[in-house]
């Protein structure tokens, strides 16, 4: 199987598509969403229909962001929206239509079933960051959702693990990467790319707001070398096609002379 963690989608649903054509996710393979799928970006509806959709089609872990705290909080608890609004909530309002009750039972759902954090054997997935001496069902909210990364940089998590992050927009549309802590919100809704970052592997996938990927090295080779594979395979298939059709056929004549 293959791992990947998707940063901050922020309603670059053109972005989105892209990448997860150039990933081409089979049923085996896992995608991490970091969080923050709405505001900011043209079309945050079309964004959380298409990780629903691929909930269908792969293993899909969907963490909680700051941006969908502050949509459920004016959606469902009926919060005053003047913040929300003033971070690209005006945008996620559009997408549904100018109205929230427009909003589909079935990405409300998908709201509500948010993760806070996510953790596999050697790596801590979470959206804004993270105490380094607490475990990760103790961070607090505040670590959790809306702390950015700032110099002095949180020190290795104490388990050890690599910790993947999202909310601090690297300006430059490029993965910081400290080792012990990655962040891969690579500024989509701004001038930047949206990141697809493989875990364990070497592909860095990355797609602007309008769709067009680029994407690393290792990626194109990959691609080709699975190009190629599929095509000896194509020839295996036709190969052992013919030679049972000559066994057919030499069966056949031998039949016949008797």
């Amino acid at each position: 199987m293959r791992r990947f963690a998707i940063g901050d989608i922020h309603g670059c649903a053109k972005a989105l598509r892209s990448v997860i054509e150039a990933i081409d996710p089979q049923p085996e393979d896992e995608i991490v969403f970091l969080g923050d799928y709405v505001d900011r970006g043209p079309d945050s509806r079309d964004a959380v229909d298409q990780i629903i959709d691929l909930q269908t089609r792969t293993q899909v872990v969907a963490l909680r962001g700051n941006h969908e705290i502050m949509l459920m909080g004016v959606a469902i608890n009926g919060l005053d929206d003047s913040v929300w609004r003033a971070n690209g909530g005006n945008s996620t309002l559009a997408s549904y239509g100018g109205s929230l009750s427009r909003i589909p039972s079935n990405h409300l759902a998908f709201f509500h079933e948010l993760l806070p954090h996510h953790e596999i054997d050697d790596t801590i997935f979470v959206h804004a960051s993270y105490d380094p001496d607490v475990a990760m069902f103790e961070q607090p909210e505040i670590m959790t959702y809306w702390t950015h990364l700032t110099a002095p940089f949180p020190a290795p998590h104490k388990s050890g693990k690599r910790v993947i992050v999202g909310h601090t927009p690297q300006p430059n549309g490029q993965v910081m990467n400290l080792g012990h802590l990655v962040c891969i919100d690579t500024y989509c809704f701004g001038y930047g790319y949206l990141t697809a970052y493989e875990i364990g592997g070497k592909a860095i996938i990355q797609a602007n707001r309008h769709g067009h990927v680029k994407s690393s090295p290792m990626l194109a080779f990959k691609s080709k070398m699975l190009d190629i594979s599929k095509g000896c395979k194509n020839w295996i298939t036709t190969v052992n096609g013919k030679k049972q059709d000559q066994t057919s056929t030499a069966g056949d004549d031998s039949s016949s002379s008797d």
